[in-house]
Parts: C-alpha cells; structure tokens; sequence
C-alpha cells in the first residue's frame, strides 16, 4: 500500500516524496500528505509539470547553510534540527507542519494569504477547492495550544492566516 510505504519512509528519512496516483480525490490527497507525501500528482499527468514539481521539491529540501532559532513569544523553531518548542515543551512536526510553521515564523504578524502559502509551503496551486491548509493549520494549533496554552496561528476570514499574540 502506498501510504503505508510514504508513512515508513516518511520515519525514516527527510527525503522529499512525490506521490503519483490516479486517486484524485480530496479526501486521498489528504490522506497521502499526511502519511508524509510532500507532494500529490494524479496521473494523468504532463511530463513538463513532473519535473516542475520535482525541482520545486528538491528547491524546498536545500537545507539552509546556516541553522538559526525562530522565535515568537515562547515558541521556538530550531532550524537547524527541524524540532519545535513551545516553552520547554518539544513539538514534534511532520515535514509539512514543520514548512508552515516555519513559513509563519519567518513572517510573524504579517498575513499570508491561501495562495502565498500554496506557493510557498507546496510550491503549487493546490486549487481552490482544497482545505488542506486548514487541516494543517488545526494540526499545528492541536500541537502548538496544548494545556491551556494560547493561540497563536489566527484566521483572518475571507484572507489567510497570521502568527500573532491572542488580542
């Protein structure tokens, strides 16, 4: 099984993963990045987009020359090692949750719209259908206000999201 194959490897290693398949329903391409995929194409497919998609991923899986700490309140991003904290409290992320929270880190308090952050965290148009960015968006709240901790990814509606202190 695919997922199971993308969920082992995804434990295993960082390695970028394009899923290709002819499921081409929401609820499969969800299922698939969340069993790690960084990436989801149905065939079928033009050669030109492929490798498209493949230079974008290898593009996001260049890691940084120098490894830094995002900081926001008491929220903490170690580049270098891809671990998140909240206070002393480590988050662990999945490679995706890891690219958006890393994607608000580096904008704090500015907006990012639904299309920057297609572009910049799945390096596509996913289409407009799509609720993928708000199944991401609950999975990093879930990891990110654990025991009574506040908000800090805020829906700005009809907009995007923002990483700002609760009002």
């Amino acid at each position: 099984d695919g997922l199971e194959v993308c969920k082992r490897l995804r434990a295993a290693s960082d390695v970028p993963i394009l899923m290709l398949t002819a499921k081409d329903d929401t609820k499969d391409r969800v299922s698939g990045l969340d069993a790690g995929a960084d990436d989801y194409m149905v065939k079928p497919f033009s050669v030109d987009e492929l490798t498209a998609r493949v230079r974008a991923l290898f593009r996001r899986s260049v890691p940084t020359s120098r490894p830094e700490i995002l900081r926001f309140g008491d929220l903490s991003l170690d580049t270098g090692t891809h671990r998140a904290y909240r206070g002393e409290r480590a988050i662990d992320l999945t490679a995706k949750e890891y690219e958006l929270l890393e994607l608000f880190m580096r904008n704090p308090r500015q907006v990012l719209t639904r299309d920057v952050i297609f572009d910049r965290v799945w390096g596509y148009d996913f289409g407009g259908e799509s609720n993928i960015i708000e199944v991401y968006v609950r999975y990093l709240r879930q990891k990110t206000e654990q025991n009574g901790e506040p908000r800090l990814v805020h829906t700005v509606r009809g907009v995007g999201y923002v990483l700002r202190e609760e009002e």
